[in-house]
């Protein structure tokens, strides 16, 4: 939708969060004459009875469809019908945000003139003003923005997709489709960067129109970005590039490298120099709550890995952390499956486990079905009493890691508190 669609219209801002309440700013500050009202699930369950009354409602990423009877769009639609610049976007299961803010860095690193916005926290509503046509944006995307999607953008990235957000999308259809919304407006001028090593995804290759770039840490590709022989290249109109060793890479983890091929591909297509992808790859320790090192107490080493929302990202997690003695994990049901992460706990070393409801019980199942050795477990409602029950629990030498494989809505409030809670208990350790 062209921005000036809006003029002289009735608008009805559906969600008052981050996206609604920039949403809200932006059509004041452009059309101060508009009759603009918000409202949110939080005002009752009436909340959307006199939408009739309005001629378009701009529609926050969560809200149903379903539940809109009038013509809508999105904040997301909005900045990319009408921005200056080009953007690229980025989706997958995980490690969205953690490629987002690398390809930032690297953007900016070069001199380019770089915003970054979406998922990660700020609408890019709330800077659309002063970008121009040399801007670049850099925006991080849910399932929950894309599934609305009207426009694609000029490089899309796709990263590892597997089963989430399930008691919403209802089907891992429904979220694959959602996701792949990314790709399927892109035209022969744009570009996608797919990650390989996943089937889901590489198959939505056949979504899009533009020139693609595969990346993987598992094999080379024809063209695009990929680990060998302990070195990332990247590979483009039949020439190859190294860009960096993996053991100067400082952002913890095997499975970061897919992040890192996906970022440092998507940058070499815009112009950056390798010398300015392998600088911001040889500082950047990664983002607060994911693999995060926290303190070193009696000598355990205390890591928060909130961010881990779904089993594969905290079976990432022990297989980046090796040492882990301690795991912390569990929390709010969606009907994932825990097999595989049960698995993975029984054969990683790990001697304590603390589990939090409701998944808690779900993932204790999945060990025990593993037939393997049985670590400790302790069922708690509180961080004050999982640190503590760590700190008393793990031997000397070893790592008590926070990964929950589960959202934080049951205890926490989201999970930055899930993860500050986790960092205040360890600060008070002695």
């Amino acid at each position: 939708m062209k921005l000036q669609d809006l003029k002289n219209k009735k608008v009805l801002i559906v969600g008052r969060g981050i996206e609604g309440s920039a949403a809200l700013r932006y059509i004041k500050k452009h059309f101060p004459t508009n009759i603009i009202d918000a409202v949110d699930q939080k005002d009752g369950d009436s909340y959307l009875d006199k939408q009739n009354e309005y001629d378009i409602a701009i529609k926050s990423p969560g809200v149903k469809s379903s539940l809109l009877k009038i013509p809508y769009t999105t904040a997301i639609n909005i900045f990319l019908e009408n921005t200056k610049g080009k953007v690229i976007g980025v989706t997958g299961t995980k490690g969205k945000s953690t490629t987002s803010t690398i390809i930032f860095k690297m953007l900016k690193k070069q001199g380019i003139n770089a915003y970054l916005g979406g998922n990660i926290g700020q609408s890019p509503l709330d800077f659309m003003d002063t970008l121009n046509d040399q801007s670049w944006t850099v925006l991080e995307l849910s399932s929950f923005q894309l599934q609305d999607l009207k426009k694609s953008p000029h490089i899309a990235v796709l990263l590892m997709i597997v089963p989430e957000h399930l008691d919403y999308h209802k089907s891992i259809e429904n979220y694959v489709n959602a996701k792949r919304n990314i790709l399927r407006f892109q035209t022969t001028s744009d570009f996608a960067v797919i990650n390989r090593d996943f089937l889901t995804t590489n198959e939505s290759d056949l979504e899009t129109s533009g020139r693609i770039f595969q990346v993987s840490r598992e094999r080379e590709c024809d063209e695009g970005c990929f680990v060998r022989n302990k070195a990332i290249w990247i590979r483009k109109d039949q020439k190859e590039v190294e860009i960096i060793k993996t053991s100067e890479i400082r952002l913890i983890g095997e499975h970061n490298w897919e992040n890192i091929c996906a970022a440092a591909m998507t940058v070499f297509l815009i112009g950056v120099s390798k010398e300015n992808i392998a600088s911001v790859l040889k500082t950047f320790r990664g983002l607060e709550h994911r693999l995060e090192f926290v303190r070193e107490v009696g000598n355990i080493r205390f890591f928060n890995d909130s961010l881990a929302t779904i089993p594969q990202a905290t079976i990432e997690a022990l297989d980046a952390l090796e040492e882990t003695g301690t795991l912390i994990t569990g929390g709010f049901d969606r009907g994932l499956d825990y097999k595989e992460l049960g698995l993975k706990i029984a054969e990683s070393g790990v001697k304590t486990l603390i589990l939090f409801p409701t998944t808690g019980k779900k993932i204790w199942k999945a060990v025990c079905d593993s037939g393997k050795n049985l670590p400790e477990k302790f069922e708690v409602n509180s961080m004050e009493r999982a640190v503590r029950i760590a700190f008393s629990e793990t031997s000397s030498g070893k790592i008590c890691l926070l990964s929950p494989a589960s959202s934080s809505f049951n205890l926490f409030k989201n999970y930055k508190d899930r993860g500050n809670q986790f960092k205040e208990e360890v600060k008070k350790l002695i």
